[in-house]
């Protein structure tokens, strides 16, 4: 593999730039390289003194007028990712494509800080060389993805044919998508679609936000159950005090695939998921809840989101094929936990 050449960078402080931190002066003339990146560029000794050709290995180096300096900034160059023998629940497999299921907290493609134990490694073991060159290198084979905290099925080319295929159904919205949520509230009116843009969050980039001129977003829910939680017995006059608030189990189809498009459109719309850690502002209820309902609220440590139906045309064969599997454990027994008497 080729190492691709560093850059080069260089400034000199003027005027303006006097007393300001070394990071924040670079970073003031560099916007397009993260401040944290060039931290770690002068710690490690990537940053150089004009003129007296010394290392400034200190972030905190106060700028005086007439300050040159010379950044090398390397390429970035992310590993391969390599096979690892994870078992993987497979329920449909061809020459072409494979469907399999993925458990929640399995990351589908290698990104920074999860570089193996993703789905992808699981697929390059099983299905060996004939991933390669599908989608690249760092996802071969990945046509669509769900969040690591979300179960449910995926489907995976495993052909070129297949992977264009697919990509084109994706594109023009002709996949059937469906999803199970548990949320706070019951969705008035019980049925609808909720047509909104959605666009990164510029103050959160691990944010996803309903705002005008973002990308279209089509979500079709019906309310499948509603999940009364079960109350501790209380006097006459507290009744109609203090009652926690209705869940439900909702079932949401999606018109497009948009990232985290159920959460954020629930949320948006004043139901957010159980156990969201980024969308859901929902405490867990301290009173009027048995112990049983509250106790697998405060244990349900991720959003309650499972990928139950994926449906979509064979790209070879043509043949109309459809997949659905049950809710996983965990969300079975938070619903029980809601019903029980």
């Amino acid at each position: 593999m080729t190492v691709p050449a560093p850059q080069i960078y260089e400034t000199i402080a003027e005027e303006d730039d006097k007393g300001l931190r070394l990071d924040k002066f670079l970073s003031n003339k560099f916007s397009d390289i993260s401040r944290s990146r060039l931290k770690s560029l002068i710690g490690e000794g990537q940053v150089i003194m004009q003129g007296v050709d010394k290392k400034i290995e200190d972030p905190s180096y106060r700028i005086k007028v007439g300050d040159g300096f010379s950044i090398t900034v390397p390429e970035v160059v992310d590993p391969e990712p390599e096979g690892e023998d994870i078992p993987l629940d497979i329920h449909y497999e061809d020459d072409d494509l494979l469907v399999l299921y993925k458990p929640a907290g399995m990351v589908v493609h290698p990104a920074p800080g999860n570089n193996s134990g993703t789905l992808v490694n699981a697929l390059i073991h099983h299905c060996g060389d004939s991933l390669s060159g599908i989608n690249g290198v760092k996802r071969p084979g990945i046509v669509h993805r769900i969040d690591k905290d979300t179960s449910g099925l995926m489907v995976v080319a495993k052909s070129d044919k297949a992977h264009k295929g697919l990509s084109k159904q994706f594109a023009r919205h002709t996949l059937e998508r469906a999803y199970l949520a548990v949320v706070w509230g019951v969705p008035n009116p019980t049925s609808g679609t909720i047509d909104m843009p959605l666009k990164r969050d510029p103050k959160n980039r691990l944010k996803i936000t309903v705002r005008e001129g973002g990308k279209e977003a089509i979500t079709h829910y019906k309310v499948i159950k509603r999940l009364e939680p079960p109350r501790k017995i209380m006097s006459r006059d507290n009744v109609t005090k203090g009652l926690p608030p209705s869940l439900s189990l909702v079932e949401c189809r999606l018109e497009t695939g948009r990232t985290h498009q159920v959460r954020v459109h629930m949320a948006h719309n004043g139901y957010p998921l159980v156990g969201d850690p980024l969308y859901s502002r929902r405490s867990n209820p301290q009173k009027n809840f048995t112990d049983r309902a509250r106790e697998a609220l405060a244990n349900f440590n991720r959003q309650a989101l499972h990928a139950y139906v994926i449906g979509f045309t064979h790209p070879v064969t043509k043949e109309a094929l459809t997949f659905e599997i049950e809710l996983p454990n965990d969300i079975k027994q938070l619903i029980k936990a809601l019903e029980a008497v």
